[in-house]
């Protein structure tokens, strides 16, 4: 399943922290938004890894679960659409 990771988190330091944590996770489509096509299992170990990175009271944090069918419906300008990443890579 597609799983957006959009994230509003003041201090630079932990903004910058998740934002490499992320990236070993999914691609960056925004500043602060990533497209990550996960298990539910993976989105649920993500969740709890990300929950220990922030602070509660001062970040927020949201997941949205894309259904494939309304990813197949996404419109993008000046990006490509989400894409799962491929199985295995040939080097």
């Amino acid at each position: 399943m597609l799983v957006l990771v959009v994230y509003d988190i003041p201090d630079n330091k932990r903004r910058l922290k998740l934002s490499n944590f992320l990236k070993g996770h999914g691609r960056r489509v925004q500043d602060s938004v990533f497209e990550c096509f996960l298990t539910l299992d993976e989105m649920r170990q993500l969740h709890q890894k990300i929950a220990k990175r922030v602070k509660s009271d001062e970040d927020d944090v949201r997941f949205y679960w894309i259904s494939k069918d309304a990813v197949s419906r996404v419109l993008t300008i000046g990006s490509s659409p989400p894409q799962e990443p491929p199985n295995a890579y040939i080097i």
